[in-house]
């Protein structure tokens, strides 16, 4: 509810009476200092968020869960291989 006419006028005799007239210029002034900083810091807020968005709004890929009843594999699995008894000597020979 917004106050009426008489309300406004009241509150500002008694803001006049409370601070004076020269001090109520100065209020103003840093008030009206403060509401600039207060919109130049939201604005550099507002740059920062939009431009970090920008380089996390890039679709990241995502990995489909495979249908029920099937198995999937993204890297193919090494099978071993059994190889002959090896002596000592030829096992010398493979690590060199």
């Amino acid at each position: 509810m917004f106050p009426s006419h008489w309300e406004l006028l009241v509150i500002f005799l008694v803001v006049l009476l409370l601070f004076g007239a020269k001090r109520i210029p100065e209020m103003a002034k840093g008030l009206g200092k403060g509401i600039r900083e207060f919109r130049s810091a939201v604005k550099d807020v507002q740059q920062e968020v939009d431009i970090t968005g920008h380089v996390d709004s890039r679709p990241k890929p995502t990995i489909q869960p495979p249908p029920p009843g099937q198995v999937s594999r993204s890297e193919p699995v090494a099978v071993p291989v059994a190889a002959p008894a090896a002596t000592a000597g030829s096992a010398q020979e493979e690590i060199r």
